[in-house]
Order: structure tokens, then C-alpha cells, then sequence
């Protein structure tokens, strides 16, 4: 045993670090980059290897060599013995198979072959680098059960040094490969895109120095990888409050090309655009909208998930695709990526040659799909504990309380002979939680306050009880950003929200959230709503659940809870009388 080492590593790969050592965070550094974070609490944070997190630190050019100094240089004891075995074995799959640049084509501006009307070669084509793609196999065995495999057949044509693979299903033969054990190195191009000059301004305009905060920079610097071999790709992961924005506005400056920036709703594209005008020297001329009020394309252009998955009808295909493949795109920013829509998976296969951001407080999915996101976004490049930010002053200090309220006794018979769905219905709807909400809202008479819910009768119930305005799914986007500045300027102390308000919604003074209901166990929108409340503040932020007692509720809100402790967040939890 070494005495003052932080790191313990167990024999199920995963790793303890003790945040009471003084080589702690120097040791959270060097672990972080080949081991997952998955909790962070107040005494030991966990991390865990596997073949995802070694072939991520494969492609930035770490050995196993690397891993194994760093596991030794701060491990408290002796590595167990198979550990030296499965990380090698793991890393050596690492560059078996490799992604090349077939055939060139002719240069940009050249003629393309294409008749008069017709587009010209799609953005994932290469934009005149190159036409197919060549995946090298070092070695036979390998080469050999891929060719025999049925399932691949329809992706990889074999040819002479390997297999041909199409562009368009560049990322489809990543993913499928990366499911079979087998990563890929691929060293095919990235398309440059259009230039676009870009700068950040020096200065916030409502007055005081601008500049990126340390994480970041760290952030920053991991995306872009300063031109090093598979850089430009991946998943940025920051806490809601921590300035993802600023992360994605700075990767759009040091890599100057045409960007695409797609995210979550209406108010969240008028919070990017609002937000490029404020902090770059972009002119509103350099900057359009692409939802379903304006479809106008730009140097840079912000789009919604919603309508580039729509479609007339479900065997139509998706006319607004085409957005991806029309443009010379040199980045596309994912805003909130965990909420990738499946329609979307699919052409993020086909566009791999385009640099690519994926933004998100939480990788958490609760379709499992997470695999999907690092194989064709790329690889998580940053992660940084919410805790430690906190710790830092960079987002705010929440406390989390989970309020349990009995049934009416009127209820609790209705509730005993119901079907499973519908239990959760009644428990979620309690109505014993108005009197709660309205108990909460007076104990806060200063604080800005969100009510946020599932159900949209009991939303209008506590919008009346209150007199406060309510935003749901039907409300009309002008009316929807009226009420959010109306918050924002003070005008409106309390809001009610349904779902909508879960994603990308900047309210930076909302420093109280009353969660009355939820969707069943989801940790992912737990995670969301405490972070409506953490962006940094003078005064403390509050984070009560409402949860009926003795109700389905109560494994739902365990289930969302997990997710927050892991962070470090402690949940008081109480009886309501």
C-alpha cells in the first residue's frame, strides 16, 4: 500500500478517487483521459475503463504503456493482475482496421460531370478530396472474418487492399464495426467547408471583460486538438449553467468555416442567435434562422431538430435533409445531443467528412442509444464534475429537496384499483401538491420562481392558483419568448412550465424550480431541470420534487435522483404534513 496515492483500482476496471489527496486532481487529469467519470459525490469519485474509453484514448495517441504509468504512478495499491492484460489486449484493436481516402477527385471549382439543374457533389461527398473509401485491414484474420461476415456484406465491398466503402455509409461502417469489438482509425479527410471569419468579442455588451473560463479553454482545446489526427470531432460534456454556448461559439472562431447549428426549439435558436450578435463580431446579415416560421440560410445557421425530422407523412422521406448535404458546411454543432432524434442518426451517418460539435449537459439516454452518439458525433473529448464547478463559483450552489405528500384519503381507493399507467397519472397529479406549490412559492417571496410539470391539466390548475403565466407545447412561440423575457427582466416572478422548458432555455436568474411531475424514471430530465436553476448567481438555488408518498412515484423519483447524487448533490428528503 502507498501511502497519500489517491487512485484504487479494482478488478471490475473500475477506479475510486479520493478527492482528500493532494495528488487528486493532477491524478482526475491523467485518469480522465482513458476512463469514463460516473459519479462524482463529496469523498470518492468513480471512473470506469472499457473498450469505448481505451479506444478514445487510443485515437489521441495514448498506449497502453500510458494507461498502465498512470494507474501506477497514482494507484494506493498493486494493479490486480489481469488488468496490464485487458488493456493492452483492448488498445491493441485500435488501428487493426483503417479508413482511407480511395480514389481523388477533381479539385473544387472543377467540373463535376453534374447536367445543368442538377446539384453538384453532396458536402459528405468530399467536396472534390476524394470519391470512395478504402478500409485497410492489418491484419488477415480479421480481414478474413469480416469478408465472411453476411451482415457486413451489403457495407464493404472487398477490393484490392480491403474493402470499398461508399461515403454515405461512412458512419454506419464506424458504428457497425465499433459493435463488433473492432474501432476504426479513420484517417479519411475532413471537408475544409466555406470560409467564415469569425471573432469573439472582447467584451460582454452590457459591459465587463469577456473571456473563456479555464474548463473552457480545456474544453476548446480537446475539440480542436491543434490539428493532431482525429481531432474535430466529438461530444463536449458541461454542466446547464456552464457556458456550452461560449464552448461552441469559440470552436466556430478557431476553426473559421460555415456553420450549422442545430438545437432543440424556436427559443432556443433566437437564444443562439442573440447570443452569436452579443459575443462575436457576426453581423445579423452573417447569421440565419431555419425552423418552421423562417427557413433562411446564412454563413451560419441555427435549425431545429423538430423540423428537419419533419416530414408530410410517415412513408415520405425528409425533405429538409437536404439542408446538410446542400451546403459547404465546415462545422455542424449538435446543441443538446443526448436528444438526438433517430431520423437524424441517419444522416449523421452519411455526414462524416464535415467537422462535427456535439454539446450536452448529460450523456445519459433513456433509449440506451449512447453508443450511437460517440460513434457518429465522435468521441467524448471533455467532461468536468458539476460539483467541482460549483465548488469554483462557476455555476451556482443548488439544494435539492424531495417533499413527500400523502394522497387524500378521497384518492387513495381510486388509486389502489388502478391500472400501472394510470397510477402514475394519479399519484403525479395529487391534488394535495397544490396546496404544497403554493406553500413553496410564499417561503420564496424574493426568488424567481419556475413551476415545471408533465401534466397539462394540473400546469393550468397552478397557473391559475397562482396567477402565473404557463408555457406548454401549444403555446405560439411569440407568446412563449415574451414570457420567458418577461422573467428574465423581472416583470414575472413565477412561471409554470411543462416539458418544453426542460432543453436549451437560458433563464439566468431563475433561482427556484418546483418539479410537481415527471416522465416516469428519467434521470436525463431530472438532470435538465436542476440545471434551469444553476447558471451563477448572488443568491442560492432550491430544487424541490414534489413525489406522492407510498405511490410508483416514489421508485420514479429514485430512479431520477440516482443521477444527481452521482453528481455529488445531496437530496434532502422529507414528509409533508
Amino acid at each position: 500500500m502507498a501511502e497519500g496515492k489517491p487512485l484504487i483500482v479494482q478488478s471490475d476496471l473500475s477506479l475510486l478517487l479520493d478527492v482528500h489527496e493532494d495528488a487528486f486532481e493532477e491524478a482526475r487529469a491523467a485518469v480522465g483521459a482513458f476512463a469514463s467519470l460516473e459519479k462524482s459525490p463529496e469523498h470518492l469519485h468513480t471512473y470506469r475503463i472499457d473498450p469505448l474509453s481505451l479506444w478514445n484514448a487510443a485515437s489521441a495517441g495514448l498506449g497502453p504503456e500510458d494507461v498502465l504509468d498512470t494507474l501506477a504512478r497514482y494507484g494506493r495499491y498493486d494493479l490486480p493482475t489481469d488488468i496490464p492484460f485487458i488493456i493492452k489486449d483492448t488498445m491493441s484493436r485500435f488501428g487493426k482496421l483503417i479508413l482511407r481516402a480511395l480514389e481523388a477527385l477533381p479539385a473544387p471549382g472543377a467540373a463535376s460531370g453534374a447536367a445543368p439543374g442538377e446539384a453538384g457533389p453532396p458536402a459528405d461527398s468530399g467536396q472534390g478530396l476524394y470519391s470512395d473509401l478504402l478500409l485497410v485491414c492489418t491484419d488477415p484474420g480479421i480481414e478474413r472474418e469480416l469478408g465472411a461476415n453476411k451482415r457486413l456484406a451489403k457495407w464493404l465491398e472487398p477490393c484490392v487492399g480491403g474493402f470499398r466503402v461508399r461515403l454515405t455509409e461512412r458512419g454506419t461502417v464506424k458504428r457497425e464495426l465499433l459493435r463488433l469489438g473492432w474501432p476504426i482509425r479513420d484517417e479519411a479527410p475532413l471537408v475544409p467547408g466555406d470560409p467564415l471569419a469569425l471573432s469573439l468579442l472582447p467584451h460582454r455588451s452590457a459591459g465587463g471583460a469577456f473571456g473563456l473560463r479555464p474548463y473552457q479553454e480545456d474544453a476548446l482545446s480537446a475539440f480542436v486538438g491543434q490539428g493532431l489526427p482525429g481531432s474535430g470531432y466529438g461530444v463536449i460534456v458541461l454542466p446547464c449553467g456552464a457556458g456550452k454556448t461560449i464552448v461552441g461559439m469559440a470552436a466556430m472562431a478557431a476553426i473559421g468555416r460555415k456553420t450549422l447549428i442545430i438545437t432543440t426549439n424556436v427559443a432556443a435558436v433566437h437564444q443562439w442567435i442573440d447570443e452569436l450578435l452579443d459575443k462575436t463580431d457576426l453581423s445579423p446579415d452573417d447569421v440565419g434562422e431555419y425552423t418552421g416560421a423562417e427557413k433562411t440560410v446564412k454563413p451560419v445557421t441555427v435549425a431545429t431538430y423538430q423540423i428537419l425530422t419533419w416530414r408530410p407523412d410517415k412513408a415520405s422521406d425528409f425533405p429538409h435533409f437536404s439542408l446538410f448535404r446542400q451546403e459547404k458546411w465546415g462545422l455542424i454543432i449538435y446543441d443538446e445531443v443526448h436528444l438526438l432524434p433517430a431520423p437524424v442518426f441517419r444522416v449523421v451517418a452519411e455526414i462524416q467528412a464535415v467537422k462535427r460539435l456535439g454539446l450536452t449537459a448529460t450523456l445519459v439516454r433513456e433509449d440506451g442509444r449512447e453508443d450511437d452518439v460517440f460513434s457518429l458525433i465522435g468521441p467524448k473529448r471533455y467532461d468536468v464534475p458539476w460539483k467541482e464547478l460549483e465548488k469554483k463559483g462557476f455555476i451556482a450552489e443548488a439544494y435539492c429537496r424531495e417533499i413527500r405528500i400523502p394522497l387524500p384519503p378521497a384518492e387513495e381507493l381510486t388509486y389502489a384499483v388502478a391500472e400501472a399507467r394510470e397510477k402514475h397519472r394519479l399519484a403525479a397529479e395529487n391534488p394535495a401538491k397544490y396546496e404544497a406549490v403554493r406553500e413553496l412559492v410564499e417561503n420564496h417571496p424574493d426568488d424567481p420562481i419556475m413551476v415545471i410539470g408533465q401534466f397539462l391539466d394540473q400546469l393550468h390548475r397552478i397557473s391559475k392558483d397562482l396567477g402565473a403565466p404557463i408555457i406548454t407545447g401549444r403555446t405560439p412561440n411569440p407568446e412563449r419568448e415574451k414570457i420567458y423575457n418577461d422573467f428574465r427582466h423581472g416583470t414575472v416572478r413565477v412561471i409554470v412550465v411543462s416539458k418544453v422548458a426542460n432543453f436549451a432555455i437560458d433563464l439566468p436568474d431563475a433561482s427556484v424550480a418546483i418539479q410537481v411531475s415527471g416522465s416516469f424514471g428519467s434521470r436525463q430530465e431530472e438532470a435538465q431541470r436542476l440545471g434551469r436553476i444553476l447558471r451563477p448567481k448572488a443568491r442560492n438555488s432550491f430544487f424541490y420534487s414534489l413525489v406522492s408518498r407510498y405511490t410508483v412515484e416514489e421508485e420514479f423519483a429514485a430512479n431520477r435522483r440516482k443521477f444527481l447524487t452521482e453528481q455529488g448533490y445531496r437530496y434532502a428528503i422529507e414528509a409533508w404534513e
